[in-house]
């Protein structure tokens, strides 16, 4: 069973149905984007990257990593956007502060989705236990699909928690 926090999940709830990235979020992820490329997508204006890219670069994180069922895609979308607003392009010892802030922000951010859905691991949100992958293919997506997966409604929820921390923590270039 995940643990979740009722009160952060009431409010992040309401505050997707608000939340002009979570809505377009879970709209791509309706038009057959995957997780990942569904919240990097939401973002596309703030990453300055052409989509096409943007989509390649974030295809493989679907699924879990590939249907691995490992991170969340969503998650996984919402550390990608990260990177490219705040992340570190310094390596070794002088970029060591640039990097452990930056890992913070990660850890704050998937801390702050787990409260929500109870982890960030695919197979135990989509309630797979310990299975591991799934085969490659994914399902046709039809309306059995939506509705027996929590997946719109995560997406929407990464989204969410990515567009106020963005709103919160204004970054060099971020047209937010």
């Amino acid at each position: 069973m995940l643990s979740i926090d009722e009160h952060k999940a009431e409010y992040w709830l309401e505050k997707l149905e608000a939340s002009p990235r979570g809505q377009r979020a879970m709209g791509f992820f309706l038009e057959g984007y995957n997780c990942t490329q569904a919240v990097t997508l939401a973002f596309s204006d703030l990453i300055g990257m052409d989509e096409k890219t943007l989509l390649r670069m974030s295809s493989s994180f679907g699924g879990g990593m590939g249907r691995l069922r490992e991170v969340c895609g969503a998650v996984s979308g919402m550390f990608l956007v990260a990177g490219f607003l705040y992340g570190y392009d310094t390596p070794g010892a002088a970029g060591q502060q640039d990097k452990a802030a930056h890992y913070a922000r990660i850890q704050e951010l998937a801390g702050e989705y787990r409260a929500v859905n109870g982890s960030i691991v695919c197979r135990e949100l989509l309630g797979l236990g310990t299975s591991g992958a799934d085969a490659p293919t994914p399902e046709p997506r039809t309306a059995e699909y939506y509705k027996k997966r929590p997946c719109g409604q995560v997406i929407g929820i990464a989204a969410a928690i990515m567009e106020q921390y963005v709103a919160e923590h204004p970054c060099e270039g971020n047209l937010a």
